[in-house]
């Protein structure tokens, strides 16, 4: 199957978990992927691993959250293979805190990169998305559809990603830009593994967003995902899937 043949795809968070596991699988697939993380080794072992794979991609670190370096990293992006045909925003960071105790700047940082970033980018490589007829998957979660305890920096900022995601749903229906999100839930990656709690966590409340099936791979979320990026989703815009094994049914 090489639904993204002579396409090419922008995929955030590509250094680890749910970015990787979909850099990965387009490029199975037949796509180019420009590959974009914040940590420059992790972003290059991706590529290695996809060039290894016979597949194409390249690797550039950038800051999603400071407007300068999206716009460097999607203008390099047009440079190096000259079209973009989707946008896969998988660049997060989760953390949890006690409500009382969460600062400002902690508050700030979550938001600027979960949904400030994701924005930047939706709006950087729209121009492009318009030429191409193109599709945008957006990282929001299960956060965003249930309360989720001590995460309140993370949840609003998911529940942002979502809301904007509609909203660019239909602001581009009619000029042929499909935007979606992923929401998963209970999903091995690099990000919920390194998480610490607050002592003042009640974990009787967090084992309502455990998974009735197990927690899962990112490579279930990749699957998803290149079918909303791909002309099998074409009739899907405005959407939110759940990838959570049953969590929230």
């Amino acid at each position: 199957m090489q639904r993204f043949a002579d396409k090419v795809v922008l995929v955030t968070g590509a250094g680890g978990g749910i970015g990787q596991a979909s850099a990965r699988r387009i490029a199975a697939e037949g796509g180019a992927v420009f590959c974009v993380d914040l940590n420059a080794a992790a972003v290059e072992t991706t590529v290695s691993a996809i060039i290894a794979e016979g597949g194409l991609a390249t690797g550039r670190v950038c800051d999603i959250s400071a407007e300068d370096d999206v716009r460097a990293c999607v203008a390099a992006c047009i440079q190096q293979y000259g079209s973009l045909y989707a946008l896969v925003n998988m660049a997060g960071v989760l953390r949890f805190d006690d409500t009382l105790q969460l600062t400002l700047a902690q508050w700030q940082k979550v938001i600027d990169v979960n949904l400030t970033g994701t924005m930047l980018l939706c709006r950087e490589v729209m121009p492009h998305l318009l030429e191409s007829k193109g599709s945008i998957v957006n990282a929001a979660s299960t956060a965003a559809l249930a309360g989720l305890p001590c995460g309140v920096a993370y949840s609003a900022s998911k529940g942002g990603v979502l809301a904007m995601t509609r909203s660019l749903a239909i602001e581009y229906a009619k000029r042929g830009v499909r935007a979606n999100c992923v929401c998963p839930g209970e999903i091995k990656t690099g990000m919920t593994n390194g998480v610490t709690f607050p002592d003042t966590m009640d974990y009787e409340l967090i084992s309502r967003v455990v998974s009735p099936t197990g927690a899962r791979g990112p490579e279930v979320v990749a699957g998803v995902i290149a079918m909303l990026a791909s002309e099998d989703g074409i009739h899907i815009t405005g959407e939110d899937i759940r990838v959570d094994g049953g969590t929230l049914a």
